[in-house]
């Protein structure tokens, strides 16, 4: 049974960092490209960042937040990460994990405020 663990969540000034995991288990992870979604209030689930598996490590992000996020993944772990800077306001969300095979997270809450 796949089971996809998001944690790292919180309350972030504007500004500042977060870093996201997300634990994977029950699959052979090096060989699932991973995304991010986040779904903010109001608002319906959005792409935030996918990277490619062993065999193409290629991160893809959207445009609200390329140059400011980093996806990243170790394969030894298991894992896959989101590192979040200059955290905007607008980035306040549930943020989702996912191997692109109909699994997701549960999700990690993010609120950035001052």
């Amino acid at each position: 049974q796949v089971q996809l663990v998001e944690s790292g969540g919180g309350l972030v000034q504007p500004g500042g960092s977060l870093r996201l995991s997300c634990a994977a288990s029950g699959l052979t992870f090096s060989w699932f490209g991973m995304s991010w979604y986040r779904q903010g209030p109001g608002k319906e689930r959005e792409f935030v960042a996918r990277i490619g598996n062993t065999r193409s490590s290629r991160a893809d992000y959207s445009a609200a937040v390329k140059g400011r996020f980093t996806i990243s993944r170790d394969n030894v772990k298991n894992t896959v990460y989101l590192q979040m800077n200059s955290q905007k306001p607008e980035d306040t969300a549930v943020y989702y994990c996912t191997n692109g095979a109909g699994d997701w997270g549960q999700g990690t809450q993010v609120t950035v405020s001052s």
